[in-house]
């Protein structure tokens, strides 16, 4: 009977113990990840990748491409450029970027490099420019003057030209690569079961659209890098080194044809991820 109080003294005492124990582990592990996470850097959101394909070509030719940023984590947008002049086609690129919230790095291929440079004038979100076997024209500048201002370019002789009219009645004409010599102008390092296929489905673009004159160019305020390609049979590699050298291009070479972004996706990729890293 005289052992009975020491008894429950004894079980209050540890059950008051092993109650502030369990507090005590509560309250850490409740303060433990708040203080984690407050010493834990924040990761900003990656930029969108906007893609802008060029002539003789569609959105299509940037799967490979695509598929490499989108597994790395990046938004992509592939736009379906018109491709019927530079001021109504780089109007429309426009109103697209309008639309994309945040950062942009903005990359073209071919022609699409003479679209992108008028587009993302005056745009702040636009970060960064790539230019894939594409024109960087000054302004006044078309794809006409450049291409042919340095030797190497047979795309004239490989062209079909087909006349077409447009909706207030006046004439157009339409430029497409001839089947038979679409894949030794413009993809000659692709397989050729599916250069057959691009060569069909092939999108044409006017005549117009690459003799019309350059607005004030995007690249002289935003920094741009350039992928040449040394088999180019469109832009002649000596014009894309000149063009990348005046505008203070960032530049890499890769031994392909015009149609970089198909053969060469990964190296693509890699050039378009570089201009990524650059946006804070």
């Amino acid at each position: 009977m005289t052992r009975t109080p020491r008894t429950r003294r004894a079980r209050t005492s540890l059950t008051v113990l092993a109650g502030a124990t369990i507090a005590a582990g509560l309250l850490a592990t409740t303060i433990a990840p708040a203080s984690a996470d407050k010493g834990a850097p924040s990761r900003a959101p990656k930029p969108t990748v906007v893609l802008v394909h060029g002539a003789f070509a569609d959105s299509t030719s940037w799967n490979g491409v695509i598929k490499r940023l989108r597994h790395d984590g990046f938004p992509v947008v592939a736009v379906a450029n018109p491709l019927r002049s530079l001021s109504g086609d780089s109007a429309y690129l426009k109103d697209v970027l309008a639309g994309i919230d945040g950062p942009i790095v903005l990359a073209g291929h071919s022609y699409g490099g003479s679209v992108i440079s008028n587009a993302a004038t005056g745009n702040r979100n636009v970060k960064a420019l790539v230019y894939l076997a594409a024109f960087l024209p000054e302004k006044g500048e078309s794809a006409v003057d450049l291409s042919g201002r340095f030797p190497g370019s047979t795309l004239g002789d490989a062209l079909r030209p087909v006349p077409f009219t447009n909706a207030d009645g006046s004439q157009g004409t339409d430029l497409y690569i001839q089947n038979d010599k679409f894949r030794h102008q413009f993809a000659a390092d692709v397989p050729r079961n599916q250069t057959d296929l691009m060569a069909v489905t092939q999108r044409p673009v006017t005549n117009a659209a690459l003799t019309e004159g350059a607005a004030e160019p995007a690249w002289k305020t935003i920094p741009s890098w350039v992928l040449v390609a040394t088999q180019d049979l469109n832009i002649p590699p000596k014009a894309q080194e000149f063009m990348a050298e005046r505008a203070g291009a960032h530049t890499t070479e890769v031994r392909a044809s015009h149609a970089v972004s198909v053969s060469q996706p990964g190296k693509v990729t890699d050039v378009i991820e570089d201009a990524a890293s650059s946006v804070r």
